[in-house]
């Protein structure tokens, strides 16, 4: 007997039930709200990541059909779909799995999400768990994925029960259209999400110029001291609303030195100062004219939790041809003069920094304000890796942050910024890891186990970025990170830094929560950080490597296989560790940049 032919005997016993008092007219318009949760039409309805969910015909529970779904590397094989549903409404998820670590649940119920898993599962085990949706809950989101390391997975018959929700309806126009502080050729905008959109649609006097996933937007290719209108419409399956009330921008005078006095493309690089290697010393006079800013490596503190930070040139015992702390200075001053900027860097491989205390913030703030002093700087670069930066079980919104590390490490940049005022020159050189990765993680993440330290540093770039001069991302010794075409990349290519790159210029949802979105930051604010020769870090790129990254992010040429959200002229330019492996390499790194041609 079939399903269909049950139909007739189940409407008579629901009137029963009904009548006796065991049912309700709610719980009888009950319907099974999921799309495709048999999988039988594909993966219709279904989105997996990077990737991972393929439709198979065996195994399979009931029908011709189930999903087949491998976790690899750091991805843990999640396939969503998004219902509509009603407020204040009960709902049953259920579906079958097999496998080990199966999980089902949904997100975005508006009380608490949900989700049940089973560890191990040699044949077909069924799955339920009930929720109850938000006053203001319009959708949820369905999900299965299986865990880190481990094999394949398969699901069949999901279902979502419960009263349904009304029709895809075309979203209300945006609000909160808001524009930050533009430059010469740029103006970022930001707008408040819109329930039910799937996209936005930016427009500049009437006409659109881009599209985006998130509630943010970088628009480019600006002229200098020119006035600008925009609006932006929300956008999804069953239409475009209508625009949003417009902003006007006027866009400042182009002089030639954006960000801080720096040239329009610059180049950075840490300087062996307190330390020696195999490089060898190089003495601050000797640091030719191609860099633009000079990072000193490192200032690092007294004990990891102290905050007391300490600088001095490298002992003569290491660095034979060390210069005396007056010569140094003097160079300092000379650089200066010449148009460059020296900063003192906080942290590097060994110098592990945590702010945990009010009293770790406000020593930072005076230990490096006299380091600062002394020497006469322009500035300071956080370079904090290993352990520094981590987020605290609970702590997932990274535009509220609440870890103490992470709390008194903005609190402290500011105050240092507020104190030696805008000329201030404020860098930061984070791992792939602490950015890049929060596309897809968080912390801990919403069921724990995850690296606390996954995307730690975004809340910090997040809260500066309007005191921030300039981040450069190390994109080298790194694992292979997705970007936004959720694929995976490799460092050492062109392709790599040039995902790297665009979801830094294109913003993107953290731990794929779309409410969350990181919003893009102005390119002239964004260097790419790469190693200068094989010896001074996993992932060296070839010159020729480079210059293809350059030519596809400023002028979306020689792009390869990837296809960027936009072209960024004003991309500031390169870092690289360091100045002393360099010099070791002939110079390789800086000729090459020196010899590029923008535009």
């Amino acid at each position: 007997m079939d399903r269909t032919s049950l139909r007739p005997f189940a409407a008579f016993a629901a009137a029963l039930l009904t009548l006796g008092g065991l049912t309700s007219a709610a719980h009888a318009a009950d319907t099974d709200l999921a799309r495709n949760g048999g999988f039988e039409a594909g993966l219709d309805g279904w989105s997996c990541s990077a990737g991972s969910g393929a439709v198979v015909t065996a195994p399979v529970h009931g029908g011709a059909k189930a999903l087949q779904a491998t976790p690899a590397g750091s991805d843990n094989a999640r396939c969503v779909q998004t219902v509509a549903v009603q407020p204040d409404s009960t709902y049953t998820l259920s579906g079958w799995v097999r496998g080990g670590y199966v999980h089902l649940g949904a997100t975005g119920t508006g009380t608490t999400d949900v989700s049940t898993w089973a560890r191990s599962a040699p044949d077909w085990q069924r799955l339920t768990t009930t929720f109850r949706t938000g006053a203001a809950t319009r959708a949820v989101t369905l999900h299965t994925h299986g865990w880190y390391g481990t094999g394949a997975y398969h699901a069949d018959d999901i279902s979502l029960v419960g009263p349904g929700g009304d029709p895809v309806r075309t979203p209300a126009a945006p609000t909160g259209l808001t524009a930050g502080r533009a430059t010469a050729t740029t103006a970022p905008l930001t707008w408040s999400p819109v329930t039910g959109a799937t996209s936005y649609h930016v427009y500049r006097g009437g006409t659109r110029v881009l599209t985006t996933t998130g509630p943010s937007a970088t628009v480019t290719g600006l002229a200098p001291a020119t006035p600008y209108t925009f609006q932006v419409t929300a956008v999804n399956a069953a239409g475009e609303s209508d625009r949003s009330a417009g902003v006007t921008v006027t866009t400042p005078p182009g002089d030639g030195q954006p960000g801080g006095g720096l040239p329009a493309h610059a180049l950075v690089g840490y300087l062996h100062t307190s330390f020696a290697n195999g490089s060898g010393y190089t003495r601050m006079a000797d640091v030719p004219d191609s860099w633009d800013v000079i990072n000193l490596a490192f200032g690092e503190p007294t004990s990891v939790t102290s905050g007391d930070i300490r600088f001095a040139l490298c002992p003569p015992a290491e660095c034979p041809n060390v210069e005396s702390p007056a010569e140094f200075k003097a160079a300092v001053k000379a650089k200066q003069a010449a148009g460059k900027k020296v900063l003192i860097s906080i942290g590097g491989q060994n110098g592990q920094v945590q702010l945990s205390t009010p009293a770790a913030r406000d020593t930072f703030v005076s230990s490096v304000s006299r380091i600062i002093d002394e020497y006469g700087l322009d500035g300071l670069d956080i370079d904090f890796e290993g352990h520094s930066l981590s987020l605290n079980a609970g702590d997932t919104d990274f535009r509220n942050p609440t870890s103490p590390v992470v709390v008194h490490l903005i609190s402290a940049l500011k105050t240092l910024k507020a104190r030696y005022g805008p000329d201030f020159v404020l860098t930061m050189a984070p791992e792939t890891f602490f950015v890049q990765l929060g596309y897809q993680f968080y912390g801990s993440g919403p069921w724990g186990g995850q690296d606390p330290r996954a995307g730690a540093y975004l809340p910090v770039i997040h809260a500066l970025r309007d005191d921030l001069t300039l981040l450069h991302v190390q994109d080298y010794n790194s694992g292979p990170i997705m970007g936004l075409d959720n694929q995976y990349h490799s460092m050492g290519t062109a392709d790599f830094h040039i995902a790297m790159t665009d979801m830094l210029l294109t913003g993107f949802p953290v731990a794929g929560n779309a409410e969350r979105f990181f919003p893009p930051l102005r390119p002239e604010q964004v260097a790419i950080g790469l190693p200068a020769s094989s010896q001074a870090g996993n992932g060296h790129t070839a010159p020729a490597e480079v210059n293809k990254a350059l030519d596809c992010l400023t002028r979306t040429v020689n792009c390869g296989t990837y296809r960027t959200h936009g072209a960024w002229p004003g991309l500031r330019g390169l870092m690289t560790w360091s100045v002393n492996w360099d010099r070791f390499g002939g110079w390789e790194f800086s000729r090459n940049f020196d010899a590029y041609r923008w535009g």
